[in-house]
């Protein structure tokens, strides 16, 4: 491949997107469209919401890859980390000598283009992170651009292009395309960074935890000795990590020496209020309808965040107070019969764990139902199998869902629904295993109980559970 048209021309009216309806690709779409490009694009599952919202900005969309989707001859390419160097709409590219370039590469070149950028990065929390950040600087009148991996209720919407300086962006440690191996995030130049932690994931790209530390390695030593690094301080490979960096780093959580400290927390149902130390001074008390400890330490990195911005404690405050959170992060779905459906997105270990712990505070007239499906290319391979059964230790009741797709995964290392469960019922946990989606909802139909508050912790839509649980109850 003629890796010489790996560019982005000076002139660029007509782009086309291959893979456009991911969440990331379908956000850079909507942009590139406000923007005033014309925007094509083609993917090989176009269903809604994606697809409506395409449509609504006007993008035709090309349902299956094929050479003849490029065949107009767009003035720029952008190919999707999930696109292969063998997808006809590369073939087509190839063949007529198109430019083509990643999507980080756009973001940078089109968008971010003489903005600041805000970069979240971390195995956890990326999203929310960024979306309590956007929204603290969009309360203080910054008038940011964003582009997030959830959609935030504030702004119906997982993007926006502001007219202000900053721009607030997730720093991804996945791949960036077929011909470009590194993690996006190398392709961002932050002058503010959160650094939330460090795990290992991504089981399909990362053999091992010591690549994963290399990729947020070669992140932290990119950040410039002009800019700043907002790191979580009780993460010993985050410790490990920014030793020696020249950035200027800043720390943050709940250890005494940390600059930032999450100070005392109360909960009174809807309501966190949390006290913030800086240097050991009180530095404000806030409320947040956040819920969990987890949540509140992303919550400090922004308060560390908009203090680097000169944003005042006012306009922090008043932000947190309105902050509607983010769509699949512990959202209510709905309620019947005096039963909470709640959605979320966790999906790792200790995802798991810390959002069974941030929840059960929250039900205590009931119990916690977890119904867990195992679906991302981590959790459906072994290298978690004797973790996850620590991660359930909050909920009362367990449902545990087989893989749906775990033919993608070679026989010898996939991940066991079933040895989980036997391995929760050996901690004497009221665990139970099901086959598919409609066995869970004949189970909690029958089992649930006004009070209850069923989490369904997924990365995927799940069969659309949740719908299917409210019309059912």
């Amino acid at each position: 491949m003629d890796l010489s048209k790996n560019q982005i021309p000076e002139h660029v009216k007509s782009i086309h997107l291959i893979a456009i309806c991911g969440t990331g690709m379908g956000a850079l779409a909507g942009m590139l469209k406000d923007e005033g490009y014309l925007v094509t694009g083609s993917d090989q599952k176009v269903y809604p919401p994606m697809s409506e919202f395409l449509s609504g900005k006007g993008i035709d969309i090309n349902e299956g890859f094929h050479e003849k989707n490029v065949a107009y001859g767009p003035d720029l390419v952008v190919v999707g980390n999930a696109v292969s160097k063998d997808n006809p709409d590369v073939t087509g590219m190839r063949q007529k000598g198109l430019y083509f370039c990643s999507m980080p590469q756009a973001v940078n070149r089109l968008i971010m283009q003489g903005k600041n950028s805000l970069v979240v990065a971390g195995t956890h929390g990326k999203t929310t992170t960024a979306s309590i950040l956007a929204w603290i600087l969009y309360t203080a009148g910054l008038d940011p651009t964003f582009m997030i991996g959830g959609i935030l209720n504030n702004f119906k919407s997982n993007y926006r292009l502001g007219n202000g300086e900053h721009m607030v962006i997730e720093g991804d440690e996945y791949d960036t395309a077929f011909f470009d191996k590194g993690p996006k995030f190398l392709h961002y130049d932050p002058a503010i960074a959160i650094l939330t932690s460090v795990e290992f994931d991504h089981a399909d790209i990362f053999k091992d935890l010591v690549q994963v530390k290399q990729a947020f390695d070669a992140f932290i030593s990119g950040i410039s000795d002009q800019h700043t690094l907002i790191a979580f301080d009780q993460d010993k490979h985050i410790a490990e990590l920014v030793r020696g960096k020249r950035c200027r780093t800043v720390s943050y959580g709940r250890n005494a020496n940390a600059i930032w400290q999450l100070g005392s927390v109360t909960i009174s149902r809807p309501w966190t209020f949390f006290d913030v130390l800086k240097h050991d001074t009180l530095f404000g008390t806030f409320k947040t309808r956040l819920m969990g400890e987890h949540n509140l330490l992303n919550a400090l990195s922004c308060v560390a965040a908009a203090d680097r911005l000169a944003i005042p404690a006012e306009a922090v405050a008043a932000a947190f107070e309105t902050f509607e959170g983010v769509k699949r992060r512990q959202e209510v779905r709905g309620e019947k019969s005096g039963i909470t459906v709640m959605d979320d997105f966790a999906h790792h270990p200790t995802a798991v764990k810390e959002t069974i712990r941030a929840v059960k505070p929250f039900c205590p007239g009931g119990r916690l139902i977890a119904v867990f499906e195992p679906r991302t290319n981590s959790s459906m391979r072994n290298v978690f199998q004797n973790i996850y059964p620590l991660s359930f230790d909050g909920a009362d009741l367990i449902c545990i869902r087989q893989p749906s797709l775990l033919e993608k995964i070679p026989p010898q290392e996939r991940f066991s629904s079933q040895q989980l469960v036997a391995d929760l019922k050996d901690r004497d946990k009221d665990a139970h295993y099901f086959t598919d989606t409609d066995a869970i909802i004949d189970f909690l139909v029958t089992e649930a109980k006004s009070g209850d508050l069923i989490l369904v912790m997924s990365n995927g839509g799940f069969d659309n559970i949740h719908e299917r649980l409210l019309s059912t109850l």
